[in-house]
C-alpha cells in the first residue's frame, strides 16, 4: 500500500510540472514573436550584430532600406501596422486610397512608401 500512495502523489505532481513547462515555453515563444526577440528575422532585412547592420566581409556595412509593401496578417489593424513599420496611419491612408483601413483582410498589400 505504501507504493500505491506514492504513485497517487507523483502522478499529479508530474502533470503540474508538465503544465508549468508548457506555459513557460508558450509565453517565451509569444514574447519572442512581438518583434523584441533576437532569434527571428521576419522582415526579410539583414541580420544585425550588436545593434549594427551586419558586415558583408569587406568592411562595409549593409544599409537598411525601408520596405515598400506590407502584407496584412491575421489580427493586424492599421495602428498595429503603423507601429510595426514606423509609417504613420495618415501616410498609409494617403498611399493606399483604394483600401479602407478600417476593414483590412489578411493578404491585403499596403504600400508603405512611394
Amino acid at each position: 500500500m505504501a507504493g500505491r500512495s506514492a504513485a497517487r502523489w507523483l502522478a499529479p505532481l508530474a502533470l503540474v510540472g508538465c503544465v508549468v513547462a508548457l506555459y513557460v515555453v508558450v509565453t517565451s515563444t509569444l514574447s519572442d514573436d512581438d518583434g523584441g526577440g533576437t532569434g527571428s528575422n521576419r522582415s526579410g532585412q539583414s541580420a544585425t550584430q550588436g545593434g549594427r547592420p551586419a558586415s558583408d566581409g569587406t568592411g562595409r556595412r549593409e544599409r537598411r532600406r525601408p520596405r515598400r509593401m506590407y502584407t496584412v496578417k491575421p489580427g493586424d489593424t492599421a495602428s498595429i501596422i503603423a507601429k510595426k513599420t514606423g509609417v504613420s496611419i495618415q501616410r498609409i491612408a494617403r498611399l493606399n486610397p483604394r483600401l479602407d483601413l478600417g476593414v483590412l483582410s489578411p493578404g491585403d498589400r499596403l504600400k508603405l512608401r512611394p
